[in-house]
């Protein structure tokens, strides 16, 4: 994956990443405002660059709506790390291993860490790695990253058959849960 910096007259800051995982131009726009334009190999930094000058009213108000959804927290303490971390530990394993047993998925080990960049991943070996942040979102939503890593176990991308294996799982909520979970953050 090549990732660089790029900094735009009117946005600022902007993380430029070419990677095999993309499949089109897209945009993400995270709860600090900070900007991620990904693209695939095929797609020249030229054209992802245009695509991404045609989208600045649209990053202009994604960033104000998340603006009025974010408001600033303060930050964790160590101590309330601690107590997330020690609630995560007993919580989310025994999560992953009813939902695997549930749906019949194969993973590895499952570890805990302050992750603040993601809810969840799960590695090439399908072991899941999950934010003890998630210990901060309701309980249907720790759910949503635990089946979704899940998922991950058969499909190692976000294909058509990840999403109609993740939605099937979800009982046709997977759009809505994932909508849902944005609207939170790991920040505190």
């Amino acid at each position: 994956m090549a990732e660089s910096k790029y900094i735009h007259p009117v946005i600022g800051e902007i993380t430029l990443s070419q990677t095999r995982r993309a499949t089109r131009i897209s945009i993400a726009v995270r709860p600090s405002g900070s900007v991620r334009l990904s693209f695939p190999p095929s797609v020249s930094a030229r054209r992802a660059l245009a695509f991404l000058e045609a989208k600045v009213d649209w990053i202009a108000a994604a960033r104000h709506r998340l603006g009025e959804r974010y408001k600033p927290h303060r930050p964790f303490t160590d101590e309330e790390i601690e107590a997330l971390r020690r609630a995560a530990k007993v919580d989310l394993p025994a999560r992953v291993e009813r939902f695997a047993r549930m749906f019949g998925f194969r993973y590895g080990r499952v570890t805990i860490r302050a992750t603040r960049s993601k809810w969840g991943s799960c590695s090439a070996d399908n072991n899941i790695s999950l934010s003890l942040y998630l210990m901060n979102v309701p309980e249907h939503l720790r759910d949503y990253v635990v089946i979704h890593e899940l998922c991950h176990t058969v499909h190692h991308n976000h294909s058509a058959e990840f999403h109609r294996l993740a939605d099937r799982c979800m009982g046709g909520n997977e759009k809505k849960l994932r909508r849902e979970l944005r609207s939170y953050s790991t920040t505190g």
